[in-house]
């Protein structure tokens, strides 16, 4: 497979063909390739809403300014962040590291408690906004998998997120979603996938030292 090609055939899909339904090991690389995402110090302090349910997406429709997409695709991916930031985290993630590769607890100690140090005395808007950027490298993990897979897809920052989370309700289950996703197959007569990629030259873009 061409990387750069996949690459290059990848648009922010604006027309979604709306009997395309992605299959299900198709959605199991977009759940493998989310979770497999590099994170900062390696926590997990994301969450991947996948909704398929067409009713919920038609209704999520003006809460993202009209925008066909979120109703049209296959599924809508929605990044979430956890409303929280705290020691359960930085505990769960080392227990973890300790199940999974055997790890002394006596090593990771000094790492998890200078970890727990930095999250605890992190303002809560440095964290938000901390895993807000995380979002954004997920937002890009996923988008290359999917143009790796052939699957459509248009990054939206463009909605109500207040709306989204009431909506879905994922202010009870203590997150906050931040970006979306919509995923699936481009409608044959979408102009904009004919349209020939605008780039500056990468000697402009691409410094050499």
């Amino acid at each position: 497979m061409n990387v750069i090609k996949q690459l290059k055939w990848r648009y922010a899909t604006k027309k979604f063909d709306t009997q395309a339904i992605l299959s299900d090991s198709k959605l199991d690389i977009l759940k493998e390739a989310f979770n497999l995402t590099a994170l900062s110090y390696g926590l997990q302090t994301l969450k991947l809403v996948i909704v398929a349910d067409k009713p919920k997406r038609e209704a999520l429709v003006e809460h993202s300014f009209g925008q066909r997409q979120v109703a049209d695709a296959s599924h809508l991916l929605v990044l979430c962040i956890q409303d929280e930031i705290n020691q359960n985290d930085v505990n769960e993630h080392f227990e973890n590291i300790v199940d999974i590769r055997n790890t002394p607890k006596t090593i990771l100690e000094p790492f998890k408690n200078q970890l727990n140090s930095t999250i605890e005395t992190m303002p809560k808007d440095k964290k938000e906004d901390w895993a807000i950027r995380q979002a954004y490298i997920a937002l890009g993990n996923l988008m290359t998998v999917c143009a790796i897979e052939e699957i459509d897809s248009c990054p939206m920052e463009g909605f109500n997120p207040e709306a989204f989370d009431q909506s879905l309700q994922l202010d009870k289950k203590g997150l906050k979603s931040v970006l979306l996703l919509p995923v699936g197959k481009r409608a044959k007569d979408d102009m904009f996938a004919e349209l020939k990629k605008v780039r500056k030259p990468l000697s402009e873009t691409v410094i050499e030292l």
